[in-house]
């Protein structure tokens, strides 16, 4: 499919952070972008002012053209989505092409010299701090990133160079659209599991990707984690331990071990790339984060108050940890509420042990997202536990 020869693209769910980034990308590309949403957002509002057509009633009249709007040529829909949405049934009756947010990423995302970031944990970040880094060495990246980058409060990089930067989420395998010059995998755990049925499941899908990367392109992890060995054994391309590159006096902003092997791994691909070291450690301090990765959102009665989107017990385990590197002689208080009731079911120790590191933890009801009820797991099960 030549997206040269497509002027306009409509996105149903345009308010997810992937779909918002993808959309703007287009936009930039001097394409008629509209989209639909189930809810009005700060994001949808955001988009609104730049310049797309946003539409809280998700109907089959928003597939019809307008006025001198040039006929509709793809529709771009979340995974989320049902079947019998009225938009992209009307779509398809049209016969109007339509692919899910992957898909039309990776159409994109392959036309350039890719680094794609993937793992378990960290994407987000590390996205984000490889295009600070790129940005800085004058790379000059296109980016679309899982979050919003402080530094410029959107989740898209326009670039005009080769490069561009991608994180890679391996939910229902759905990387496996993208073809990567540069592999990050950050680490490998079992998550998703209302899809995956094991952790060799996991890594199976992990090791599909990695075989994409050329041989004369880069997988960087960390090579001593052994649920990293089956996916990095043997492959054809440079093996990159992203170890090597831990610089415990580099000063972050960020706190915890976690953002110091974030750092590290943005620090391995530019390595590979050939950028200055004095580059990327002045990138690398000056990080500001992202949007919902220990987030300081203000003081409560002189206590300070983060936005950390930890729905995995590793990742509560480090937002704790990091917290606690900071404000040593505070007290965490933490409030919780777990994503999804298989994700809560498969790992209720894990998220036992995890939130035991807070001095108190205040617990919300379970959010199903995409998920009914069927577990027989609560919110109310994890408090007893704890």
């Amino acid at each position: 499919m030549n997206l040269n020869n497509i002027n306009r693209i409509h996105f149903i769910g345009i308010g997810g952070i992937g779909m918002s980034a993808l959309a703007r990308l287009f936009l930039h590309e001097g394409k008629t972008v509209s989209g639909s949403d189930a809810h009005q957002t700060d994001l949808t509002k955001k988009l609104s002012e730049e310049g797309i057509e946003v539409s809280y009633d998700q109907s089959a009249n928003n597939i019809q053209s307008k006025g001198s709007d040039p006929l509709l040529g793809l529709v771009v829909y979340t995974e989320a989505m049902a079947e019998d949405n009225p938009e992209l049934v009307a779509a398809r009756a049209e016969g109007i092409k339509t692919v899910n947010y992957f898909e039309a990423l990776g159409m994109v995302a392959n036309e350039y010299y890719l680094i794609a970031v993937a793992g378990t944990h960290g994407k987000s970040t590390t996205t984000s701090m490889l295009t600070d880094v790129l940005e800085e060495a004058g790379l000059d990246p296109s980016a679309i990133i899982g979050s919003l980058r402080s530094k410029t409060g959107s989740n898209y990089r326009a670039g005009k160079s080769k490069y561009m930067i991608v994180e890679a989420c391996e939910y229902r395998r759905d990387f496996m659209h993208l073809r990567p010059d540069v592999l990050v995998i950050t680490n490998v755990e079992l998550e998703h599991v209302d899809y995956y049925k094991d952790l060799a499941d996991v890594q199976s899908a992990f090791r599909e990707l990695a075989e994409f990367v050329p041989e004369d392109g880069a997988v960087v992890c960390d090579t001593s984690d052994l649920a990293l060995q089956p996916i990095v054994t043997g492959l054809s391309c440079q093996l990159i331990d992203y170890r090597q590159f831990v610089n415990p006096f580099l000063k972050l902003r960020l706190p915890g071990v976690h953002n110091r092997l974030n750092a590290a791994a943005a620090t391995g691909v530019a390595d590979f790339l050939k950028i200055d070291q004095e580059v990327v450690d002045s990138a690398l301090k000056n990080y500001a984060g992202i949007w919902r990765r220990f987030e300081y959102k203000g003081d409560v009665n002189n206590a300070p108050v983060y936005d950390d989107y930890s729905h995995h017990p590793t990742e509560v385990k480090a937002a704790i940890a990091g917290a606690r590197e900071l404000y040593p002689e505070k007290k965490i208080t933490v409030v919780f509420q777990s994503h999804t009731y298989s994700r809560t079911r498969e790992l209720f120790s894990d998220f036992v042990s995890a939130l035991s590191k807070a001095d108190r933890v205040i617990m919300l009801p379970i959010y199903p997202a995409r998920q009914e009820d069927t577990t027989g797991v609560s919110a109310e099960d994890l408090v007893k536990s704890l």
